[in-house]
């Protein structure tokens, strides 16, 4: 049972991170330190350096040997069936407003349903229900959530960004030869249509396009690198040297903190402090607490997932949405203003959703 002293330990994990995110909010909205550009280029920061070397941190500090096949194969099954339930949803209904059209409200839905802040939260909550082997699951996620979602996430990303690009480069130019031949005759509208068509863009140039983008990201390396060295680390017993191990915790250990301020920052450019409106505020905190937890309970069931393993997999699930994915959405500008309100409502009332599930699962 949860303690005094482990909501202290909740709370201490917690306060440090609203601090970053108040500073930020202030030195805009008040203090006025800082151009929106001069925002951008903060998070851009944190999305190219800190996320990647924090990456590489917590991969290359995990065991790959001892990881659970089972929790990777149930961790695996929830994102697929949340995929297919965005996708099937988003197939009938067609929200209003948001940016990168319905691949950005699917990267959205699956950053807030299903991408947990397990690093900072999570483990101070659910080590003190289920102590060191709560630990030992959720860095496995954490080390999950760094090797493969994130980067899927940011490959779905580079996706949107090169078909919202080569879709207007076509758009432009198929323009651009309809004002210099409307002097000279007026194509019948058939023939127009063909020209467009021949003129879009194939999913294989989309796909070689944001190909090349993801390779060339930071946070590709650092995972690739981080899974390396825990595999040397591990088989071989090899050690970072000393300078090269400080310099990443150095960057590392202040990027969640950015992170937050890169939030507060945001926060303080928008109209309101729930950026996306009540209703898809309300939407927002539905997928992560009910949608979320209730796919992972699905998965569980179907691997077969049993005592600690089970419930430590249940409740990871209904922690509040991660910070990196904010970082992510905001660099990408794919409705940052929905993950943005996950992020800040949900550790809000991350503790008692928490333990209202933690009551269900021990009856």
């Amino acid at each position: 049972m949860i303690s005094w002293l482990d909501v202290y330990h909740v709370f201490a994990a917690t306060v440090p991170l609203y601090v970053a995110m108040i500073l930020g909010y202030l030195s805009v909205k008040h203090l006025k330190l800082f151009s929106l550009e001069q925002c951008a280029g903060i998070n851009t920061f944190v999305a190219k350096f800190s996320v990647p070397l924090l990456s590489f941190q917590v991969i290359s500090q995990n065991n790959p040997f001892k990881m659970n096949p089972r929790l990777i194969l149930s961790d695996i099954l929830q994102k697929v069936l949340a995929f297919i339930v965005l996708a099937v949803v988003l197939r009938f209904w067609h929200p209003t407003g948001g940016r990168g059209g319905k691949l950005g409200w699917i990267i959205t839905g699956l950053s807030v349903s299903v991408l947990p802040n397990t690093l900072i939260l999570g483990i101070p909550i659910l080590s003190a229900i289920d102590g060191d082997a709560a630990v030992n699951i959720l860095v496995q996620i954490v080390v999950l959530q760094s090797l493969i979602w994130y980067n899927i996430m940011l490959f779905l990303l580079e996706i949107n960004a090169a078909r919202k690009i080569t879709s207007s480069g076509a758009s432009i130019e198929h323009r651009g030869n309809e004002n210099e031949e409307a002097d000279i005759e007026q194509e019948p509208k058939e023939e127009e249509v063909a020209i467009v068509r021949t003129r879009s863009p194939g999913t294989g140039k989309i796909l070689l396009k944001a190909w090349r983008k993801f390779i060339t990201n930071p946070n590709t390396y650092a995972t690739l690198f981080g899974l390396v060295w825990a595999t040397l680390h591990f088989r071989l017993g090899w050690k970072l040297p000393a300078m090269i191990d400080k310099s990443v915790h150095m960057i590392s250990d202040g990027g969640l903190g950015m992170a937050m301020f890169s939030l507060g920052l945001f926060m303080a450019s928008q109209s309101s402090i729930i950026a996306c409106g009540t209703k898809m505020a309300i939407i927002t905190m539905v997928l992560k607490f009910v949608i979320g937890p209730a796919l992972m309970i699905a998965s569980a069931f179907s691997i077969r997932l049993r005592s600690t393993l089970f419930r430590i997999a249940i409740l990871q699930a209904a922690l509040p949405q991660g910070i990196v994915p904010f970082v992510f959405a905001k660099e990408y500008n794919v409705n940052p203003e929905i993950a943005s309100t996950g992020v800040i409502f949900g550790m809000l009332i991350s503790l008692p959703i928490t333990l209202a599930y933690y009551f269900v699962l021990d009856l």
